[in-house]
């Protein structure tokens, strides 16, 4: 009964679903395109038969990367399908990985619609990046007898409490899954008390800290540098949300008065806000070049557009400190602070990273990064960073070693996924 009502709602909220995609649509016109594909219609050249994984947006595109070129070393023989929801994601998924791969929206989880795209898509074995649960796409998966991994698995107490509203509609939707590879125990312990069968329940940790640097990205960091001004101090800030550019832009009005040469990278979560951005910088007074338009930049700029996809993690590599958006604003839930780590950049955050809990908690035990929760604390962690070498390598160096550290999910989930796939028995965790 709560299926039937759940996809009643789903049909009669359709006219609100095209109007959402119309109304996005006039800010990134990429939404008005290909909406067959959001209703099952699969392009022409995509494959059947092949490893399916689903990323929904740039975050999770980015963090399947390294498990798509694990699936096509592993499984050469075998095409790659990755479906996205959203633009951004798919610029990135064809940045990424270009020709590489098959590539389609996920259709919206209407039965019609996900009885169609399997029908022409016919997959071996579904991987669902993080929590995304969708209850018709799973009962069709399952129906067709295609397993379920769902990978690099993380299960928020906003979510949890969200899922519990529906204590037997997702205990049924999660018991068609075939494997969860978790990150953490307090995942594994949330989906068993959503009904998850707890010998499904494999932890991993996150893919995230498995970050693959690209051979030539300090080369390339180092060009990017020489271009923006080498003997001037750079603060990258990466996948802002609506308002934060107002809280940075405070910020460093504040920092001017003591580095006055001080260079801002900001780099927007979406496309779409990108002019919205340019506009409320130059309100500001600020002096503002865009990356689309030029790459050197002037001694005077003051705010330069990362307004580009694909280039953050390049951008993170040539910064003196960086910010992560999204944490700034109530429900903005974070963006992944290993990327800067990676590099050895010192990282900063704002207090709401729900969707990184866990990981910002061992950035901050460890000494990599530094919470801010008001622009006071942004003024002065910046400052001191920037003028303390020390301080600002320390910070990189523990950075590195926290990432090194928890590599492996990237080795652990392949194993969970070939046991699926090569139907190859698992060890118990």
């Amino acid at each position: 009964m709560m299926r039937l009502l759940y996809t009643l709602l789903l049909h009669l909220g359709l006219p609100l679903a095209l109007l959402r995609l119309s109304w996005r649509g006039i800010r990134s016109p990429d939404y008005l395109l290909r909406w067959g594909e959001r209703f099952g219609r699969v392009p022409e050249t995509v494959a059947s038969g092949s490893i399916w994984v689903h990323a929904v947006s740039v975050g999770e595109v980015n963090a399947a990367m390294p498990l798509a070129r694990a699936l096509r070393q592993q499984y050469p023989e075998q095409s790659l399908l990755i479906t996205t929801t959203t633009p951004t994601g798919s610029m990135q998924l064809t940045r990424s990985l270009g020709s590489g791969v098959d590539h389609c929206y996920l259709p919206y989880d209407y039965p019609w619609a996900i009885r169609t795209f399997l029908h022409h898509t016919r997959p071996q074995l579904a991987i669902i990046m993080e929590t995304e649960i969708w209850p018709n796409l799973f009962k069709q998966l399952s129906e067709h007898h295609i397993p379920i991994v769902m990978t690099n698995v993380r299960v928020s107490m906003r979510s949890f409490q969200g899922y519990r509203r529906m204590p037997g509609f997702v205990r049924e939707t999660l018991s068609r899954v075939t494997l969860f590879a978790v990150q953490t125990r307090a995942d594994a312990a949330r989906l068993r008390r959503l009904g998850a069968p707890g010998n499904r329940l494999k932890i991993t940790n996150s893919i995230k800290f498995d970050v693959r640097l690209a051979p030539s990205l300090t080369e390339v960091a180092t060009v990017v540098r020489r271009d923006w001004g080498q003997n001037r101090p750079v603060w990258v800030i990466g996948s802002t949300h609506d308002d934060e550019e107002v809280q940075i832009i405070s910020v460093y009005k504040r920092l001017l008065t003591e580095l006055p040469d001080l260079l801002v990278v900001l780099a927007p979560r979406h496309p779409e806000r990108f002019a919205a951005v340019t506009r409320l910088c130059r309100r500001a007074g600020l002096r503002l070049q865009k990356r689309s338009e030029v790459k050197q930049v002037a001694a005077r700029t003051q705010i330069y557009l990362a307004d580009s996809m694909g280039e953050l993690p390049v951008f993170f590599a040539a910064a003196d400190v960086a910010l992560v958006g999204g944490s700034l604003i109530v429900g903005g839930g974070g963006h992944n602070v290993l990327e800067p780590c990676a590099v050895g950049v010192p990282v900063l955050f704002g207090p709401y990273m729900a969707n990184f809990r866990e990981i910002s908690q061992q950035v901050l035990s460890c000494g990599a990064g530094f919470e801010v929760s008001t622009e006071d604390d942004m003024v002065a962690q910046i400052h001191r960073l920037l003028t303390d070498p020390e301080a600002r390598f320390l910070a990189g160096e523990a950075g590195r070693a926290l990432v090194k550290r928890n590599k492996g999910a990237l080795q652990k989930t392949m194993d969970l996924i070939a046991s699926v796939h090569d139907h190859t028995p698992i060890s118990e965790q």
